[in-house]
């Protein structure tokens, strides 16, 4: 406890500097735990999404529709537990700048336990749904952006027509769901066996269908079995699990990983070398002071945790700081980014990289510290 006071003066001697260190530390670990946030939450997203369940869509985009008549198909391959589908119709409310996207699904309670943790209903909703026949539910985001609750009955215009040549389709909001993996604010759920007896084209066309695999481990084998038994039908599939989806869609990105890290590198070195020139100009200047030190009985290495020391209590209130900015920022991304979210990992890889860059950066300067000559430092003073 002895040591405190003159760890105190060392930081405050050079209050702007110190502050200026703080600043540098505090904006590149707020850096760091946005973008290591992002990483380990991308992968722990991707490890989290469900593998045995499957994604059946034409083979070519745009190309022949699959049918409501290929259900039973489906439940009679290998692996296959339960199978459900559903049709988008895309629909916009008042003007075209509002736009809605109309699923047409199945009201059953495969819908909540095929994908609980994305899509999210209340039994009482989806009962309700599946009594009324032009029903549907709509999430709080597009409640709120249009104004609706239940009870509303809404008109829809969209180029999908009705089968009496009208462009507009008209529903009832008789519950609310959730769809965490998606925008919420133009997604509304409807009763898909409506919606085709309605249409006047495609009748008895889905958009894709969704299959659960009896076993997830052998996920890519039903995808096979699948993609075989469609393969010399009319409408030929592509199957891949919602776990191979969502990897191929950050790999669309490019390697993140890789951009991550060197940005992350690049932030970090020129850290330790803005914070070892500031702490190397300190030591200068404090020349006298530690050759006193050292007159009073300080051995080296004592000299050296002081300066240590320092650093420490600058840098590691700086990165913590820092870390707290990105993870108030994180529940912000995630309204945009669904599931984004920055795991305690993060902030622990964060702390350990502020103890690191602290202690590298004090190194050079702290040994020099160390090994002054007291008569040497004491003339050059003179």
């Amino acid at each position: 406890m002895k040591f405190l006071p003159l760890v105190w003066y060392g930081i405050w001697c050079k209050p702007v500097r110190t502050a200026l260190i703080f600043l540098q530390v505090c904006v590149v670990f707020a850096l760091f735990g946005v973008l290591q946030g992002i990483e380990i939450g991308m992968d722990r997203a991707i490890a989290q999404t469900p593998a045995d369940v499957l994604y059946v869509g034409p083979a070519v985009y745009g190309g022949a529709r699959l049918t409501i008549g290929e259900l039973s198909r489906l439940r009679s391959i290998p692996g296959v537990r339960a199978v459900s589908f559903n049709y988008g119709m895309l629909a916009f409310y008042q003007k075209p700048t509002q736009p809605v996207y109309v699923l047409g699904i199945q009201p059953i309670d495969l819908m909540r336990t095929m994908l609980p943790k994305a899509f999210i209903v209340k039994p009482k909703d989806l009962e309700a749904l599946r009594k009324t026949r032009t029903g549907i539910l709509i999430t709080a985001d597009i409640g709120r952006k249009y104004g609706w609750h239940i009870g509303d009955k809404i008109p829809l215009t969209s180029s999908t027509l009705q089968a009496n040549g009208s462009a507009t389709w008209t529903f009832d909001i008789v519950g609310m769901a959730t769809l965490n993996d998606r925008d919420e604010g133009i997604y509304v759920f409807a009763n898909y066996s409506y919606i085709d007896e309605a249409r006047a084209l495609n009748k008895g066309t889905v958009g894709h269908f969704y299959v659960i695999a009896s076993d997830p481990k052998q996920a890519a084998a039903v995808s096979d079995a699948i993609d075989r038994a469609f393969a010399n039908s009319a409408s030929p599939t592509h199957t891949e699990s919602f776990r191979e989806f969502a990897q191929e869609d950050l790999q669309s990105l490019g390697d993140l990983n890789f951009v991550i890290r060197s940005i992350l590198s690049a932030v970090l070195v020129a850290l330790l070398f803005s914070t070892a020139t500031m702490m190397m100009q300190t030591v200068r200047e404090r020349t006298p002071e530690l050759a006193v030190l050292k007159m009073l009985g300080f051995a080296n290495w004592t000299v050296f945790l002081l300066i240590a020391a320092e650093s420490l209590a600058v840098c590691i209130p700086a990165s913590l700081a820092g870390l707290a900015l990105a993870w108030i920022t994180f529940p912000l991304a995630g309204k945009y980014i669904a599931g984004l979210s920055m795991p305690m990992v993060s902030v622990a890889l964060g702390i350990l990289a502020a103890v690191l860059v602290a202690l590298v950066s004090v190194s050079v300067p702290g040994l020099r510290a160390a090994r002054l000559n007291i008569i040497d430092a004491l003339a050059e003073e003179e």
